[in-house]
């Protein structure tokens, strides 16, 4: 496998602004495997939540500053999230189509594009980061991971080698939290009822820790967690891999 020395991360809008842990074990994780970390400062939202509210105009200008942004660097990218992956990798180049500059830049950039778990596991050929655990965890596929980019085995895969840590399964592990970002507000009430049935589910698998691909997940059901008082928490994949993490 190649070696890889150096990646951009796009660190995603909620991830800067509310979970910027979550961003900083992306990057200990990756320099703790000899890969430097380029963080471009010019960044911004990849245009998803303009894109899903169809305002396709302003979702074309954010994807052609993104596109521009790393473009600078033909270095991959790397993304701790399924659902911005899923915008840049297969949203961009349909978005830019009928631009004939744009759509080329956008295929190139999806080319070299990659949800965090599926680079370790397939870019880097990692599966054991030599962390260990305790407790018992279980696993939440995020929709646009897993139904727009295949992510299925590889966060569970990096999970099962944390040494001490236990992986229970969690019935509708695949089935929607209920947040999906702007249905979350425009249709509540159904984004509650479907959010009430996710926690149902986490509550009868046991687990202490609910494990995502997406720190969107991770604040809605923990959110709703929070307000039934229950002990169990909700954690990015990177979180639980962190080296620099003393749990």
């Amino acid at each position: 496998m190649p070696r890889i020395a150096r990646v951009q991360l796009l660190v995603t809008c909620l991830v800067d602004r509310l979970f910027p842990e979550t961003g900083m074990a992306v990057v200990r994780i990756l320099e703790k495997l000899g890969v430097a970390v380029d963080c471009p400062a010019a960044q911004t939202c990849c245009g998803q939540p303009a894109f899903n509210a169809g305002f396709r105009d302003d979702a074309r200008a954010l994807a052609r500053h993104t596109v521009d942004v790393f473009s600078a660097s033909p270095a991959p990218v790397v993304i701790p999230s399924g659902s911005c992956g899923d915008m840049v990798i297969h949203q961009y180049a349909a978005l830019l189509a009928d631009d004939p500059v744009y759509a080329t830049r956008a295929r190139d950039l999806a080319a070299r594009t990659f949800e965090f778990t599926q680079f370790l596991v397939e870019q880097l050929g990692v599966t054991d980061l030599g962390r260990t655990g305790e407790g018992t965890v279980a696993y939440h596929a995020c929709c646009h991971g897993l139904r727009g980019l295949g992510i299925r085995d590889q966060p569970t895969t990096l999970i099962d080698h944390v040494d001490g840590l236990t992986r229970v399964p969690l019935p509708e592990h695949d089935v929607c939290c209920g947040f999906g970002g702007l249905f979350a507000v425009k249709m509540s009430d159904i984004s509650s009822a479907m959010l009430a049935r996710k926690l149902d589910c986490i509550e009868r698998c046991g687990a202490s820790t609910i494990a995502v691909t997406d720190v969107s997940c991770a604040m809605h059901m923990a959110g709703g967690l929070h307000r039934r008082g229950s002990p169990v928490t909700v954690r990015h994949v990177a979180d639980l891999l962190d080296p620099g993490d003393p749990s």
